[in-house]
């Protein structure tokens, strides 16, 4: 038998009846888990009668084995017993030393629950109006960046290095008037501006000529890469070869043809795609945020308590999608992260915030849908199940032995209550 209470921060409290017979059937699944090990002298390994066992080494010895296998057991028929939507491992409270072969004993699990979702306001809400209006100046930017991927480094022959341009040159850091590893290159390439190097050394690189040389005065900074330099003031000497710009090329026709983008040969049709496509993607921005509004408002206006164990929990699956992702690249999670800038307890705190935020979407979402009755009909399903056969390129049949109904049932109820909020929305 299990009594359950309700405690703040949707949190349970499960108080479960072990019976004597019960905690007797415990002793017995752990003899026999134990049985096929054990050795005693004038009988073979795992045959050794139960009476034999407990003479010799006492019934306490198989209390760790009951007493887990008699709490998990009687957990979960408390859990099913209840309909209890448990969202992280249950805490145990109870004194081992109280329990004895014969007798009744309680205990009490404290466990995080899927929260009550009490909504408020959702549909009908008022969102301002967006411009769906690509202009002329829109395509034209997005054409010189079009150019700008086609540009081409040409020598700059007269004036000095300037912001933009690219620099070829030499250089070596010095520390303390000493030389110091991985300070030193010839021919490198940078374009200035561009933020590569430590704060002041391409500033100071602006107004140098071809075969000038010049002293740099920089200071790496706290978070440098490597301990040796944190904090350390520094000199590099420069010697500037050549100077570059990037040359645009002429928007022409010809131009065009060697995009190679099919069906595209004139000036005329490159900007009528860009519109086209332009106009697409500003679409999809604005149903985005439209969809974002209406969501974060709706979470907004709702009343539910996150229990922090349910966070942590999605937490611990969002970092372990970003462990597998670095794992592509053969590095561990703490060198992926010393590679993007971050620190690990910043990561974990953006992480935390990230799992509050989806886990809050994800709840009010299947609320609203529950509330306006939100189903899945039978032909979305199976229009579902053949989005993901011909996404994996596999047999509608193999689709539908692995994945079951209800996961197919929750993400076209997803969708299709972010639909009925968006639809709702009134524009002004």
């Amino acid at each position: 038998m299990a009594k359950v209470d309700k405690l703040s921060g949707s949190k349970v409290r499960v108080e479960i009846d072990v019976t004597a017979h019960h905690f007797e059937h415990g002793l017995d699944h752990a003899f026999e888990a134990v049985k096929g090990d054990v050795e005693v002298k004038g009988f073979r390994k795992g045959k050794v009668p139960r009476a034999i066992y407990e003479q010799k080494f006492g019934v306490e010895s198989l209390y760790e084995e009951a007493i887990n296998h008699v709490l998990g057991e009687t957990y979960y028929n408390a859990v099913m017993e209840h309909d209890l939507e448990v969202v992280a491992q249950p805490k145990i409270d109870l004194d081992i030393t109280t329990i004895e072969r014969g007798k009744d004993f309680s205990y009490v699990a404290t466990v995080a629950v899927k929260p009550d979702i009490e909504l408020g306001e959702y549909k009908g809400l008022t969102f301002k109006k967006q411009s769906d209006e690509v202009t002329d100046e829109d395509v034209q930017n997005d054409i010189d960046k079009l150019r700008e991927q086609n540009a081409e480094l040409v020598l700059k022959e007269a004036g000095t290095l300037e912001s933009g341009d690219t620099a070829i040159f030499d250089f070596e850091g010095f520390v303390d008037d000493e030389p110091f590893e991985g300070g030193k290159a010839e021919n490198y390439e940078l374009k200035i501006g561009s933020g590569q190097f430590i704060p002041g050394f391409e500033d100071q690189m602006i107004g140098m000529a071809v075969g000038e040389e010049k002293d740099l005065n920089v200071t790496f900074p706290e978070n440098y890469q490597a301990e040796n330099l944190k904090g350390k003031d520094a000199v590099f000497k420069v010697k500037l070869h050549e100077m570059k710009v990037r040359e645009l090329p002429e928007l022409t026709d010809e131009f065009v043809k060697e995009l190679d983008k099919d069906g595209i040969e004139t000036v005329d049709q490159l900007k009528a795609d860009a519109k086209q496509r332009l106009e697409e993607q500003l679409k999809q921005k604005n149903k985005n945020e439209r969809i974002d509004f209406a969501v974060t408002e709706a979470t907004n206006n709702a009343t539910f308590e996150l229990p922090e164990e349910m966070i942590v929990e999605e937490k611990n699956r969002l970092m372990d999608n970003v462990a597998q992702q670095a794992k592509q690249y053969n590095l561990d999670l703490d060198t992926y992260l010393q590679f993007s800038g971050i620190s690990k307890e910043d990561f974990e705190k953006n992480l935390m915030k990230d799992a509050e935020k989806s886990l809050s979407y994800n709840l009010v979402i299947e609320a609203i849908g529950k509330a306006e009755g939100i189903e899945a009909t039978d032909e979305e399903r199976e229009a579902k199940y053949q989005d993901i056969a011909d996404q994996y390129n596999m047999g509608l049949d193999q689709v539908k032995a692995a994945v079951n109904d209800s996961a197919v049932d929750s993400e076209i109820k997803y969708r299709k209550t972010i639909d009925f909020l968006v639809d709702s929305l009134i524009i002004e």
